[in-house]
């Protein structure tokens, strides 16, 4: 027997009710577990083995991405640290300059060329260095070299555009100097170690540790007191006629970078005026 169609969508409402009713109550949560169990289950396994097949398909792009970038990043490191560097070079040229600029005011009675040191000697015989500045630039063989902090040498040669200094240190040297506070003179000289030492001193000078080192300007290769150093220790024998100094320089030779050549100063020659013996 076939029941009116009105009645079968209000039996029809009724269940769809209660079910919900049912569902809203907590009833039918045992029962949709056990039914949808197998649908989660394949559905996890389905999304694990497309995570899977997702990452295999994409880790070759994305290693190439990062070592992309990491590239990048060390590139860019290597920037910025090729940058320090040259801004430390900068500050402490900076400070150079600072200072040859504080000893020219200091020594306002010189004419001052700068020149920055371009070469070094290798020979184990001899002391100098190489600098960028020469005849074209007015500079002269014999013209004294300084630092901020002292004496560095004087121009041994010359050419149009470079000039060889030769140190202080150089065997070769040979300084009048006077040593302060007492007054002493001596002549310094260099050496192959590059220790430099006054001798020639009087026995009776007295002359201590920490005493200065000045130019002396006898002999017409140097103007007079420019600092060369400070006596590091003192030799003396009653035996002997004079007593030696060992001198410590200011110049730190193997930091320098930039000089100062003393344009206006012109040595003097004065060999031919010494008589040698036998002449009347």
């Amino acid at each position: 027997m076939n029941l009116p169609r009105s009645f079968q969508t209000a039996a029809l409402a009724i269940l769809v009710v209660g079910i919900l009713l049912l569902a809203l109550g907590g009833y039918l949560t045992p029962i949709s577990r056990v039914a949808l169990s197998p649908f989660i289950s394949a559905q996890t396994w389905l999304a694990s083995r497309y995570l899977a097949i997702r990452d295999f398909m994409t880790a070759p792009r994305d290693v190439a991405l990062l070592t992309q970038i990491n590239n990048q990043l060390e590139a860019e490191v290597s920037r910025l640290q090729s940058q320090i560097i040259e801004l430390q070079q900068q500050n402490s040229e900076m400070q150079v300059l600072s200072a040859l600029l504080d000893f020219a005011r200091t020594h306002s009675e010189n004419e001052y060329i700068t020149a920055a040191v371009i070469g070094r000697d290798i020979s184990p015989f001899l002391h100098y260095v190489i600098i960028n500045r020469g005849s074209d630039d007015g500079l002269r063989r014999g013209m004294p070299v300084v630092s901020s902090q002292g004496l560095v040498g004087r121009v041994a040669a010359v050419t149009a555009d470079g000039a060889r200094v030769q140190l202080i240190t150089d065997p070769d040297t040979a300084i009048n100097v006077r040593i302060q506070p007492s007054g002493a003179e001596g002549l310094l000289q260099g050496s192959i170690t590059g220790d430099i030492t006054v001798e020639a001193i009087p026995q009776d000078a007295s002359i201590q540790t920490g005493d200065l080192v000045l130019t002396s300007g006898l002999g017409g290769n140097f103007p007079p007191d420019m600092l060369i150093g400070q006596v590091s220790g003192v030799r003396q024998r009653p035996v002997e006629l004079f007593q030696t100094a060992t001198v410590e320089p200011v110049v730190d030779f193997s930091q320098l970078e930039i000089v100062l050549v003393i344009v206006n100063f012109r040595p003097v020659n004065i060999a031919p005026l010494i008589p040698t013996p036998g002449t009347p």
